[in-house]
């Protein structure tokens, strides 16, 4: 075996910084809200509810609520690098948590067949964000 077909199967690997692994992981999980919500404009009668104004958003209160919601893990992409250790590394468990228990809602009291993809992102979502307190909670220490 030549030296060359040996180094194929030890490929180097670098330590990702966690503030990194953070902020990638609040960008996964937007990716996911924004599909889901796109997607959702496909259900049969969804968009007819847009243009009556039967939504669940139906109110100036109701959307800003829905607007907060939405910012905050959009803004933990940045604070998550931005952030000293401490700060961050409580944000991202706190928030993590939150987002997963809200997710996990979601998945349980969105069951119908035109919603299945719902679900799943949001099966989804609630892994990714499992992952963010994780890895905040498991913050490397220094040597």
């Amino acid at each position: 075996m030549s030296s060359n077909q040996s180094n194929t199967n030890n490929l180097q690997d670098f330590k990702v910084n966690i503030k990194i692994k953070l902020s990638a992981l609040w960008a996964s999980v937007m990716f996911c809200y924004i599909y889901g919500d796109y997607f959702s404009l496909y259900v049969p009668q969804k968009i007819q509810g847009f243009i009556s104004g039967n939504t669940l958003l139906n109110s100036p209160v109701k959307l800003f609520s829905a607007s907060l919601l939405m910012a905050i893990p959009a803004v933990m992409i940045v604070l998550s690098i931005m952030l000293k250790p401490g700060i961050n590394k409580l944000f991202n468990i706190l928030f993590g948590i939150f987002y997963t228990a809200i997710m996990l809602l979601i998945a349980v009291t969105t069951i119908a067949p035109w919603w299945a993809f719902y679900v799943f992102l949001a099966l989804v979502e609630v892994v990714i964000t499992a992952t963010i307190v994780w890895q905040a909670w498991h913050w490397p220490k220094n040597a």
